[in-house]
């Protein structure tokens, strides 16, 4: 193996410089790719557990309200992606009742992996909600089953003037725990994706919840101070600390 490839390797946990054995992989190196695809498997199927996430997050002093997708189980959402952008009836009924003049609203689902939701939910927000001091927060929501775009369902019945879900990322090999952040402003039915910004791969090896919450504060002020969001919107912050 060259030089270059070892310099690579330090830089990256893709599989570079991996080696060979004839015209086979090495078989350690199937091994590896063999545990990595069980584990990023795992990570979609793996249960959902919104009652102990609320109570992991209920030291933070924030109201907590489970509103579940249209999507009953973990099957039908994902085989229906349309139900995981749809409230279903009983949670529009409970959040239509907390509706008030908020700033904010911040959705902690599942999404792809349910495992980001556990390990990097609890620090980000941990994180983000000092950093948002002088904002008006609705209760802070759980959404089982939940696409992206049902920030916006959410945001709209509750009133917020703009919507934050942080949701497991579709797994890759050798990051089955891998968080994005989507925020949109003027939170509505019928908003594209190109109304939002993402801050993703939020996890201890790639961007660290810590560093995350900073960027996504920093968008979400820029988009408050701009009135817009969305690929209009730039991200031009300073450097921002790397963990801690």
């Amino acid at each position: 193996m060259s030089n270059d490839i070892h310099l690579l390797k330090q830089w990256t946990n893709a599989r570079v410089g991996t080696g060979r054995a004839g015209g086979s992989l090495l078989h350690r190196e199937l091994l590896h790719f063999r545990l990595d695809h069980a584990r990023a498997r795992d990570a979609v199927h793996a249960p959902f557990d919104p009652v102990s996430l609320a109570a992991e997050l209920e030291p933070l002093g924030h109201p907590i309200l489970l509103s579940p997708s249209q999507a009953g189980d973990r099957a039908i959402y994902l085989q229906r992606p349309d139900l995981g952008r749809r409230l279903s009836a009983e949670a529009s009924d409970r959040l239509s009742s907390h509706r008030g003049d908020y700033d904010l609203v911040i959705i902690l689902a599942d999404g792809l992996s349910s495992t980001a939701a556990h390990r990097q939910g609890p620090p980000l927000l941990g994180a983000l909600l000092p950093l948002l001091e002088n904002w008006s927060l609705s209760p802070l929501i759980i959404a089982p089953y939940a696409r992206v775009a049902l920030q916006d369902e959410i945001g709209h019945v509750l009133g917020a003037r703009a919507a934050l879900i942080l949701l497991g990322e579709r797994p890759g090999l050798g990051s089955p725990d891998s968080l994005g952040a989507y925020l949109v402003h003027d939170p509505k039915p019928g908003n594209t994706d190109a109304k939002r910004n993402c801050v993703s791969n939020i996890r201890p090896e790639g961007l660290p919840p810590a560093a995350a919450a900073h960027r996504i504060s920093w968008l979400l002020h820029e988009s408050r101070r701009l009135g817009f969001s969305g690929v209009d919107l730039k991200d031009t912050s300073p450097g921002l600390p790397a963990s801690g």
